[in-house]
């Protein structure tokens, strides 16, 4: 995995750059909020495509249990991808109530994402 930083507005976003699979638990998801709160990072982006699809399956408890981390840190998160194929009204109901709140945002372009997460 490899990051990088963007800075906007003063704000220090981190992106997630991998080849496969960087969140397949709840605990991967910790670790990375972990390491990049150390680092000064305020907000973060990682891409649909390296989150297990567990994640978007609510009845896991993997997105509640990260996110209501990274709300409660206070670190804001942006997730890259295509949404329009999740057709589970909850998950639907979750992402448009997540982006209606605005700490944690469900985008489909990175330039998106960095507008979210620096204020824009």
């Amino acid at each position: 995995m490899k990051v990088e930083a963007h800075l906007l507005n003063n704000i220090k976003i981190a992106e997630l750059i991998a080849d496969g699979t960087i969140v397949r638990i709840a605990q991967d998801g910790l670790d990375i909020l972990g390491n990049l709160m150390y680092e000064g990072f305020d907000g973060i982006i990682m891409h649909q495509k390296n989150i297990s699809s567990d994640f978007f399956d609510l009845k896991t408890g993997i997105a509640g249990e990260i996110l209501q981390k990274f709300s409660t840190y206070r670190v804001r998160l942006a997730i890259v991808g295509d949404f329009s194929n999740f057709t589970s009204k909850s998950i639907r109901d979750f992402i448009y109530e997540s982006n209606k709140v605005g700490h944690i945002c469900f985008v489909g372009t990175l330039s998106e994402a960095i507008d979210k997460l620096s204020g824009k």
